[in-house]
């Protein structure tokens, strides 16, 4: 058994089984994860946050900027926020098959997290996670999630950069697209671009986007050809990130989500499930009555 002042000074020396180790303390509140969390020298570690609705091919995008990325002789991370099923508390989508041929890269590191019931999908842990990684010295941080909900504005306040991923199927949705996820897009990529409708598609991005300030870029790709990566890479790794104005309001919501998690952290599901099983049988039953005893 690792001591955490040993598994801290490993996760410095770039060790990725003390990362892993420790993001598993972390993930599961297991002792000594506080510990560990308060001496963390986090690093500036630029994070990208890839978002998009489920079937915009975000895995194979990943991967494909991965590929590209690792060929620069960087070591970059992967966190792969998985939605949970509230039935079967199991990662969905924990198999990351088309992740396979990263594994055994010496300077990939792949870590797959459930949400937890979060909503929209960052949880607590999620911030945390992040954090332990940006202190290992990677070059690049994804944070990858699906984007439903709540959770597009949530990676933006946990990324650097956010790209929204689209394919040309969502054409449907432009209106929805610029209610939605211009306030937290610093870029949209159209992937499957080699699909009837995407160049169609782009244009009506780039029009929407194009009185906006910074410049917001909308890149094509074909992520299983690895076409159109190189740009998208190059606007990841490049420079000129802008000082993020809602900083002070983002870390206000972190620091919410961990004081909410340190203060849940006594209230025991399954005792709460068991107990509400038997009360909601009998009749007057309240839920507002029966949760002030939880208080």
């Amino acid at each position: 058994m690792h001591s955490s002042s040993q598994l801290h000074t490993e996760l410095k020396q770039g060790s990725f089984s003390a990362l892993a180790r420790i993001l598993t303390l972390v993930e599961n509140s297991i002792a000594p994860a506080g510990d560990l969390l308060r001496v963390l020298e986090v690093g500036n570690t630029t994070v990208i946050g890839i978002t998009g609705p489920p079937g915009a091919g975000k895995s194979t995008l990943v991967n494909a900027i991965t590929t590209r990325i690792v060929q620069e002789n960087k070591k970059i991370a992967i966190l792969a926020v998985d939605p949970t099923s509230p039935f079967n508390f199991g990662s969905l989508l924990g198999d990351r098959i088309r992740m396979s041929q990263q594994f055994n890269n010496p300077n990939v590191f792949i870590r797959s997290v459930a949400t937890r019931g979060a909503l929209g999908g960052i949880s607590a842990k999620t911030i945390e996670m992040v954090d332990v990684m940006k202190s290992a010295g990677f070059d690049l941080i994804i944070v990858e999630t699906v984007g439903v909900g709540q959770s597009e504005l949530e990676i933006a306040g946990l990324a650097d950069r956010t790209a929204v991923v689209l394919v040309p199927e969502s054409g449907d949705e432009i209106q929805n697209i610029k209610s939605g996820l211009m306030e937290i897009a610093d870029a949209f990529i159209v992937n499957k671009a080699d699909r009837e409708g995407a160049a169609t598609f782009a244009n009506n991005l780039k029009k929407l986007v194009h009185h906006q300030e910074p410049a917001i870029p909308v890149f094509s790709t074909v992520a299983d050809k690895s076409e159109g990566i190189a740009e998208v890479c190059h606007w990841l790794l490049g420079p000129g990130l802008v000082e993020n104005k809602r900083r002070p309001f983002l870390l206000a919501e972190k620091a919410y989500k961990i004081i909410q998690q340190q203060r849940m952290k006594d209230v025991d599901k399954d005792r709460l499930r068991n107990e509400i099983a038997d009360a909601s049988v009998i009749p007057g039953f309240n839920i507002y009555k029966f949760t002030d005893n939880w208080f």
